[in-house]
């Protein structure tokens, strides 16, 4: 991990630890991701921080919904069927339930948010395919 850049790139925002190698779920990353779950109590909110090149997998929410709050760095979010769009500090993705989408780095920089799961009876999370390199390649 180079943590000079990391530090760079995530700024002020960095303001949460970003934990341990993100294992329980690197199978549905590109490259190196850090966990670190704030709360898991009535509402998980975990800090999650992509090294550069990093996204995750095509997922779905279903029932509760998610919401990104960027702390940090520079990203894409992106909704099947629409447009990618990019992130910075201070925005906010509200994710409805049964949306598929992905999210995470930009190439040329490392990307941190919070990843709020919107509580809800029955709520689960169905991890989908890799985003395609041709896709995420056309991304500046």
């Amino acid at each position: 991990m180079d943590t000079e850049k990391m530090k760079q790139d995530l700024g002020g925002g960095n303001v949460f630890d970003i934990g341990e190698p993100n294992t329980a779920f690197a199978q549905y990353f590109t490259g190196e991701c850090y966990l670190k779950m704030l709360t898991t109590e009535r509402v998980p909110i975990g800090n999650v921080s992509f090294a550069p090149s990093t996204i995750n997998n095509w997922h779905i929410h279903h029932k509760g919904g998610q919401i990104l709050l960027v702390t940090g760095g520079r990203g894409w979010y992106q909704e099947w069927g629409k447009p990618a769009q990019e992130l910075h500090a201070g925005d906010v993705v509200n994710i409805p339930p049964e949306v598929k989408h992905w999210h995470g780095a930009a190439k040329d920089s490392w990307f941190q948010h919070l990843a709020i799961e919107v509580p809800a009876e029955g709520a689960s999370n169905k991890w989908l395919e890799e985003v395609s390199d041709e896709e995420y390649g056309k991304l500046k």
